[in-house]
């Protein structure tokens, strides 16, 4: 994956570029810092890939589920799931040592997305045979 970082190399030590092309020992240090910056970016990046993907994966399941929903006249929202779902991910949050705080932030702002789309999906006419146009 190839990736690009806002470059801040030159802050490190504090110095311009200019001022550190030489070879003293902070130079090969500054190298080194920048090196380790630049790979732990790059596992960043990947990370975030990884994440939007997962997500794409998981709307993709619920918007199988908002079209079910609407064949069957239930209704967008199901408080109850979320509730548990909310539990749920605090849970895995406290066991993965992430704020349980922040998840539940999270998990609301994508349910209220799931919710927007299965609202939408519900909004649309019928085909003939009684389903949801693909």
């Amino acid at each position: 994956m190839t990736t690009s970082h806002t470059s801040d190399d030159n802050s490190v030590n504090g110095t311009s570029g200019a001022a550190s092309a030489g070879t003293s020992p902070a130079t090969a240090t500054d190298e080194t810092v920048r090196a380790e910056l630049s790979r732990l970016r790059d596992s960043i990046d990947n990370i975030d890939a990884a994440v939007v993907h997962m997500l794409a994966e998981r709307f993709k399941c619920t918007q199988q589920v908002g079209h079910l929903k609407a064949q069957h006249q239930l209704p967008p929202a199901d408080p109850t799931r979320e509730s548990r779902q909310i539990a749920r991910l605090r849970e895995l949050a406290e066991s993965a040592k992430l704020d349980p705080a922040f998840a539940e932030k999270l998990l609301n702002f994508i349910i209220a997305e799931v919710i927007r789309h299965h609202e939408q999906i519900a909004e649309q006419p019928l085909t003939s045979d009684g389903t949801l146009p693909a």
